[in-house]
């Protein structure tokens, strides 16, 4: 087993936009993750370099989906895409774009997770 530092990764915004839903429960919902508003069919990018282990629209209630395994143990999640831009066993540059978002519901569904449990993604992301 190899120890890895606690110092968490500079993840970077995968969208600019206001946080429209917090990570925990409220009024009875779940959400682990957050949900930040942007403009349909706005770019989504990689928050940090590492590989696509999963690319499609399987997930109920995530609409097109990509998760981007990090070093460290670390995992996103990014959600409710129009499109996606890059498929499974891609690697992906932090700062890559990776999907748009979609018109629906214009708004980005971010995840990060560190050995299979959620992180409040605001805890890992810098201050905006």
């Amino acid at each position: 087993e190899v120890t890895v530092p606690a110092t968490p990764p500079r993840f970077e915004w995968p969208v600019s936009g206001k946080v429209v839903g917090n990570y925990g429960t409220s009024g009875g919902q779940k959400n682990d993750g957050i949900d930040i508003a942007a403009s349909p069919g706005a770019t989504v990018k990689a928050a940090d370099s590492g590989t696509v282990v999963y690319a499609g629209n399987e997930v109920k209630n995530m609409g097109n989906l990509v998760l981007v395994s990090h070093q460290g143990g670390y995992i996103t999640a990014y959600g409710n895409n129009e499109s996606l831009l890059v498929k499974k066993g891609d690697v992906v540059k932090k700062g890559q774009a990776i999907a748009k978002v979609g018109s629906g519901d214009p708004r980005l569904h971010f995840e990060v997770r560190h050995a299979n449990k959620t992180v409040d993604p605001l805890t890992v992301l810098p201050r905006q």
